[in-house]
């Protein structure tokens, strides 16, 4: 498993904006993913495959860790197929490189002269001749990542100069983002003089003060993978200053102040629903009491145990089957209307389930009975 730095390169974007937010976020429990996990998965899947084309690895050895790896559950043919691609792009690279290149697979980088504790993991590393290629998997197929600017490729690549730029005469940086599930090649160019001035002059005072968590916290797009983010005070200003609006009704706001609602809403709802998720996830499983909210059951739904029985038992009962199919069975409202409640629950009652309700944090007016314990949540779920 990689380890992280405080100032990971990976949230660097983050750190290089809002600067304390590095350390306000050491006190929140890292937090894994499916999609990181998977992401892991292709990264280790895609070094398996370029090892063996450098002959790093023997054809016996690959078969045998492919079919482990097949088992994992992340293993599916479009995975396959998108780390194929990457590893066909990666393995072009390479060939364009001079035969004495120095390919690194996976390789820990050391960038801590301009950043405190810094360090990273760098998926390819092509050295030939002048130049240094930084390559990256981005396992994603949400939001394209580019390379242009790209303050993670950036830190890799000082991290590489740190580590090679002794042995090789290096003048120029080139960093590569592949994203294969959005068919995406990304890739920038930088001069070794301006890649070490960006350090020197951006990247190290900032760095310095994210390390001490000092500086001015600032809410902005890289908020989006911030452990505090629900409960950062910069990040609710930001949004709240949409609640000072005078909102008593849409023809007496200007063009403008309309203007600025639709600009900021998007960021205005998933700013609450991570306020609403971090509250829910506390009351659910430390049993955290908000003041003048409480955790209810929500509106419960019927629906059938099994169609195949439901339509067994009233065509036994003697009723058409135009009168309870249409497609197909007809819902259950509908069924229930069409037989009449009285019927419907004597020769169906046994077949209905009602399951709990999911569980919603409510203002305490709300006419619902409060659930108390966490045994009772345990249930419901």
């Amino acid at each position: 498993m990689r380890k992280h730095a405080i100032l990971s390169a990976s949230g660097a974007h983050r750190w290089l904006e809002c600067t304390p937010s590095a350390r306000l976020e050491e006190d929140i429990a890292e937090k894994t993913s499916v999609y990181a996990e998977e992401g892991t998965f292709m990264h280790e899947l895609a070094e398996l495959h370029l090892s063996l084309y450098l002959n790093r690895l023997s054809k016996l050895k690959f078969n045998k860790k492919l079919k482990e790896m097949k088992q994992n559950e992340f293993y599916t043919e479009e995975i396959e197929n998108a780390v194929q691609a990457y590893v066909d792009i990666v393995v072009e690279r390479i060939n364009e490189a001079s035969k004495d290149s120095l390919i690194l697979l996976e390789e820990q980088v050391d960038f801590s002269s301009w950043v405190p504790e810094g360090f990273g993991t760098s998926d390819v590393l092509i050295i030939s001749n002048n130049t240094i290629e930084v390559i990256d998997l981005k396992g994603g197929r949400g939001v394209k990542v580019d390379a242009h600017d790209n303050p993670q490729m950036r830190l890799y690549a000082l991290g590489a100069v740190n580590g090679f730029g002794i042995l090789y005469d290096i003048d120029k940086i080139i960093m590569t983002i592949i994203q294969p599930r959005l068919d995406s090649i990304s890739t920038d160019e930088i001069s070794l003089d301006e890649l070490l001035e960006w350090g020197e002059m951006i990247v190290k005072p900032k760095a310095e003060m994210a390390f001490k968590g000092e500086g001015e916290y600032k809410a902005s797009d890289h908020c989006r993978f911030c452990g505090v983010k629900a409960i950062c005070r910069a990040r609710a200003d930001e949004n709240l200053k949409l609640a000072c609006l005078d909102f008593k009704s849409p023809p007496l706001l200007t063009d403008e102040e309309i203007s600025e609602v639709l600009l900021t809403v998007d960021e205005l709802k998933k700013w609450a629903s991570d306020v609403e998720d971090y509250a829910f996830n506390k009351a659910i499983k430390e049993g955290k009491k908000w003041p003048g909210m409480k955790l209810v059951e929500g509106r419960r739904s019927r629906r059938y145990r099994s169609e195949e029985e439901v339509a067994k038992k009233l065509l036994d009962a003697g009723y058409e089957e135009e009168m309870i199919f249409s497609k197909s069975l007809l819902s259950l409202t509908k069924l229930e209307k069409e037989l009449g409640k009285k019927e419907f629950e004597e020769i169906l009652g046994s077949l209905i389930d009602v399951p709990p309700g999911k569980i919603q944090l409510v203002p305490e007016a709300d006419k619902r009975p409060e659930i108390q314990s966490s045994a009772e949540i345990d249930f419901k779920n």
